[in-house]
C-alpha cells in the first residue's frame, strides 16, 4: 500500500462569500478529513475511506495532497471490491493529474481492477482484455517501475488465459463439426498468441480438423509443423500414437 504521510494545515477555506449579511459556512480542515479517512481505512471500513478520501479531493482540488486523496480513495474501492467505482476514480486522477508519480501504481491498480473480474474460460474475454492492456501500456510506459515485474508476470497469465478462450470455443466447434469456424480460430492461436503454451495443441488440432474434411496435405503440413516446432510436447507425442 502506497503510504502517505500527513501535513497538517492551519488554513480553512471559507464556502460562500460573505457579502448582504450572508453566513460564511467554512469546510471543514483537510487534515480532520484526511485523519477521518484514514481511521475508516485502518478500521478496514473501506467505503466511508473511499468517500472521505473523494471528499478531501473536491472540497480541496489545488491541494498537493489531491492527487494522494484519489489514490487511496480508489485503493479503498478496490479493497471493497468495487472495481467499477475504483477504474472512475483512476480515470480522473488520469485526467487531472497525468504526469504525476503514481502513474505507474495506479495504471497498475486499473489493471488488477479488471484482473480481479476475469471470468472463467468459457465466458467471453471482456475483462481479460482490458487488463491486458492496462499491463502492457504499464510495461511499455515504465518498464523501470516496481509494478512492472509483477504486470508481466500478469500478462504471461492473461495471454494464456485468452488463448485458452479461442482454443476452448474451437474445440466446441469441432464437436459441432463446424470445421470452417474452428480451423479460423485455431489458426489465429497459431498466429497470434506464438508466446503462449497454446500453439501446440492448436496444431494438433489443425491436424485433425483438416483431416477430417479430407484435406490431407494441409493436415499433414501442420503436423509436420507441429513435430518441427514441438518436438518433446505431449501434443507431438499425441501425433505419433
Amino acid at each position: 500500500m502506497k503510504k502517505i504521510f500527513l501535513a497538517f494545515f492551519t488554513c480553512v477555506l471559507l464556502a460562500g462569500c460573505g457579502g448582504d449579511g450572508q453566513e460564511i459556512v467554512p469546510q471543514e480542515p483537510l487534515a480532520d478529513i484526511y485523519d477521518a479517512a484514514y481511521r475508516e481505512f485502518e478500521d478496514k471500513d473501506y467505503d466511508d475511506a473511499a468517500e472521505k478520501f473523494l471528499t478531501a479531493e473536491t472540497q480541496y482540488p489545488a491541494s498537493e495532497w489531491a492527487a494522494d486523496a484519489l489514490v487511496m480513495a480508489a485503493y479503498s474501492q478496490y479493497l471493497d471490491n468495487e472495481f467499477p467505482s475504483a477504474i472512475l476514480t483512476i480515470d480522473r486522477f488520469m485526467r487531472f493529474h497525468p504526469g504525476h508519480s503514481d502513474v505507474p501504481y495506479m495504471l497498475y491498480l486499473r489493471g488488477m481492477c479488471y484482473y480481479r473480474q476475469v471470468s472463467d474460460v468459457r465466458r467471453e474475454p471482456g475483462m481479460s482484455v482490458y487488463a491486458l492492456q492496462q499491463f502492457q501500456q504499464l510495461t511499455n510506459r515504465f518498464p523501470n517501475s516496481p509494478y512492472a515485474k509483477n504486470a508481466k508476470n500478469k500478462i504471461n497469465i492473461l495471454k494464456n488465459y485468452i488463448a485458452g478462450k479461442v482454443m476452448y470455443s474451437a474445440r466446441v466447434d469441432m464437436r459441432k463439426e463446424n470445421w470452417a469456424s474452428a480451423i479460423t480460430k485455431l489458426q489465429s492461436v497459431i498466429t497470434d498468441a506464438q508466446d503462449t503454451v497454446m500453439p501446440a495443441e492448436a496444431m494438433y488440432r489443425l491436424t485433425e480438423a483438416y483431416t477430417a474434411i479430407g484435406l490431407t496435405e494441409q493436415a499433414d503440413g501442420y503436423a509436420e509443423m507441429l513435430k518441427l516446432n514441438f518436438p518433446d510436447s505431449d501434443w507431438a507425442k499425441k501425433l505419433k500414437k
